[in-house]
């Protein structure tokens, strides 16, 4: 009893507060109908293969609508050696992988969105070279899906916007 009251109350609370589903009218409302008229421009190398996979998985929604928008998505992917013993050898890496993304109106060729997204990722270096090369490579396949989730959760936020460029975070 005392738990249904709280979330009740709770419910009332939050109804007031201005927040709406991003994605609101489901398959055919604003957002997603935007995702799904996305285009992934190729992207360079296999990080961006990992990330225009992750990005394509994310946008479609099986709909087949016409594409009104490219995106397009330039990529930087670091590893840079952080712990180091006292004879030189690395011990630890840290994987970073950002992208500068456009998000393009096919009907002008303007970009209506200009944005970054990034994320990092520790690996410990072990002796086996091996191993060390699949953590990498595992840190990178992590890091491609984190970086597409952001990308289209701030195309969504264009979409939701009415087309309106989002305020920079």
């Amino acid at each position: 009893m005392r738990a249904a009251l709280l979330l009740a109350a709770s419910a009332l609370a939050l109804s007031g507060c201005g927040l709406q589903p991003l994605y609101g009218g489901g398959v055919n409302g604003p957002v997603q109908s935007t995702l799904a008229a996305v285009q992934v421009a190729p992207i360079e190398g296999q990080s961006g293969w990992l990330v225009a996979n992750a990005l394509k998985e994310r946008l479609d929604t099986g709909q087949g609508d016409a594409a009104r928008y490219r995106l397009e998505v330039k990529l930087d992917d670091q590893i840079a050696g952080l712990g180091v013993r006292r004879d030189d050898a690395v011990t630890r890496e840290r994987r970073t992988l950002r992208a500068r993304y456009q998000l393009v109106d096919l009907s002008n060729g303007q970009v209506v969105l200009d944005a970054t997204a990034g994320s990092d990722a520790g690996i410990d270096v072990v002796g086996s070279e091996y191993a060390t090369i699949a953590a990498e490579k595992s840190a990178l396949e992590r890091l491609s899906g984190i970086v597409a989730d952001q990308i289209v959760a701030r195309v969504a936020r264009f979409a939701r916007s009415g087309g309106a460029a989002p305020a920079a975070q």
